[in-house]
């Protein structure tokens, strides 16, 4: 009988330590986003360390929507996909465009909002955002992003050099010392987490702002594992109950003057 029983014990242990990382103590009533802080107005950090800007509070108030508690996992951008895929946390709420490259890898929601990219540079610097524009020039991108993507395809072919960096703001700090002659970044990002602060006077959108499919997909949604369609429509839902009852739009009015979400 002992010897029974301390079988099941151990079987039970051997097939708890076969469990993906916090598979066995994931709880149900809780959601837990991958968010990389370095992207304001979408996803920064407050003075006193904590978490900010409109995917947050969109997030937060998509748990609220379905009753669970938000849990906020931070990663950098370049590392949200394999630490998706590896049950670090259950979705990617940061900025990530639903590109066709990226649904081979994982699944998304429906839209949460659209943002065409732009290229930052001084005033007056004449630069545009094409290769025969920028041949000789350095652009800033945040590693693994759409900008990266678009920019080694597009520009760097041609004598571009692509700087890639792990956050936004190690961009703009090299911007401002000359290291870098552009930054390419979602517009919304550029306009209210640069040029609308202190360190991005004297700078400006150079030329017109990128709409290229590749950059915006299908527009920006929050990732979700591949075959989690439970989570992929309750997500979904929530995301349609907020925009029917007005809370999107409540959250949106704080940090856009414009609707983003795109209809």
């Amino acid at each position: 009988m002992k010897r029974t029983v301390l079988s099941c014990l151990l079987t039970l242990a051997a097939v708890a330590s076969a469990l993906p990382l916090g598979a066995a103590a994931q709880d149900p009533q809780v959601i837990r986003f991958g968010v990389d802080p370095s992207y304001p107005p979408m996803e920064s950090k407050a003075p006193d360390g904590s978490l900010q800007g409109f995917d947050i509070e969109l997030g937060n108030a998509i748990c609220a929507t379905l009753h669970q508690k938000c849990v906020w996992v931070e990663q950098n951008f370049d590392g949200m996909i394999p630490a998706l895929k590896a049950r670090k946390f259950d979705a990617i709420l940061s900025a990530m465009s639903a590109t066709e490259s990226r649904r081979q890898q994982i699944d998304f929601t429906n839209r949460v909002y659209n943002s065409p990219s732009a290229l930052i540079a001084r005033a007056g610097s004449k630069l545009k955002p094409t290769a025969q524009d920028l041949q000789g020039k350095s652009v800033g991108v945040v590693q693994g992003s759409t900008q990266e993507a678009y920019a080694r395809a597009e520009w760097a072919p041609h004598g571009v050099a692509i700087v890639a960096y792990q956050t936004q703001d190690q961009i703009y700090q090299d911007l401002g010392t000359g290291r870098l002659d552009a930054a390419f970044q979602a517009a919304m990002q550029a306009d209210y987490g640069f040029l609308k602060t202190p360190r991005g006077k004297g700078y400006a959108v150079a030329g017109e702002t990128v709409k290229d499919a590749r950059l915006t997909g299908n527009g920006v949604a929050i990732g979700i594992r591949k075959g989690d369609a439970a989570l992929e429509a309750r997500i979904n839902d929530a995301i349609g109950t907020m925009r029917k009852n007005g809370t999107y739009q409540q959250i949106a009015a704080k940090y856009f003057q414009f609707d983003i979400y795109g209809d």
